[in-house]
């Protein structure tokens, strides 16, 4: 596959994919999620042993394309129930990746870029990177993100940022586990560089056992609540809030919730 929205290089036993659309804040569309498993299917097919994800220019990711979000609101229920699907799927791979997966967080991750971000086996961030499932504030519901974050966190911590909609710095991203280091933007990508090197030190044979045990050990459970999240997140789409928020995001203007 010719890619128009990452790009995938290779470095000796490192694979390197960058997310490449600087000019959208490297949003997430349907082409970009469809190029992203097929570049991981290219990389677990291949000689590379651990793989970095990173962004072109200054945002890493900042979730759902603009027009993805205006195409959601002319969608049939059956569209969303897919779309849905297609985003857990992006997330399940990550989560479950054979090879070991070095996030390096070059800015804002927001939404499913938060999730894109905070899914690989390592997160190192850049310090004016910012993160932060903010979909609450536009009437959606963090479903799918949701079910990997309380692993990751704790259910407490994981209610604080999902209800809250807020964005954390690197300071508390770090300390609350989201985030494993912090470094100056410049030295990022190296630092990236040589974790990975640390990585391709080990046993390849002892990686993935442990890889496939660490995923394994969760397996049923997050795709049993996959499956609620996806449907939760086909549903809100279909709420009076969900219209508005969206309306009121592209319009920039303050949204006017119903009543609860």
């Amino acid at each position: 596959m010719e890619y128009q929205t990452i790009r995938l290089a290779t470095e000796g036993q490192l694979a390197v994919l960058t997310l490449n659309r600087p000019d959208r804040r490297n949003s997430l569309s349907p082409a970009m999620i469809a190029e992203l498993l097929d570049a991981l299917a290219s990389i677990e097919g291949g000689d590379s042993r651990v793989a970095i994800l990173t962004g072109e220019g200054l945002a890493f990711c900042a979730g759902m394309d603009l027009d993805a979000l205006r195409a959601i609101a002319n969608q049939s229920p059956e569209e969303n129930l897919e779309d849905s699907r297609r985003t857990a799927g992006l997330f399940r791979r990550l989560w479950s990746f054979p090879k070991p997966l070095i996030a390096a967080v070059n800015g804002a991750a927001v939404a499913g870029g938060c999730g894109i971000a905070t899914l690989c086996d390592f997160t190192i961030a850049a310090r004016e990177a910012m993160f932060g499932y903010t979909e609450v504030r536009i009437g959606f519901v963090p479903a799918l993100v949701s079910v990997f974050l309380q692993l990751q966190v704790g259910e407490k911590v994981a209610r604080d940022l999902l209800l809250s909609g807020r964005l954390i710095d690197t300071v508390e991203a770090q300390k609350i586990g989201l985030v494993t280091r912090v470094v100056h933007r410049e030295q990022l990508l190296e630092t990236a560089r040589e974790v990975a090197r640390q990585i391709v030190a080990n046993s390849p044979a002892a990686l993935a056992a442990t890889k496939r045990l660490l995923v394994e050990a969760n397996a049923a459970e997050v795709d049993r609540k996959l499956d609620l999240a996806i449907a939760a997140n086909a549903g809100m789409r279909k709420t009076k809030d969900f219209r508005e928020g969206l309306s009121s995001f592209l319009e920039r203007r303050k949204p006017e919730w119903s009543k609860p």
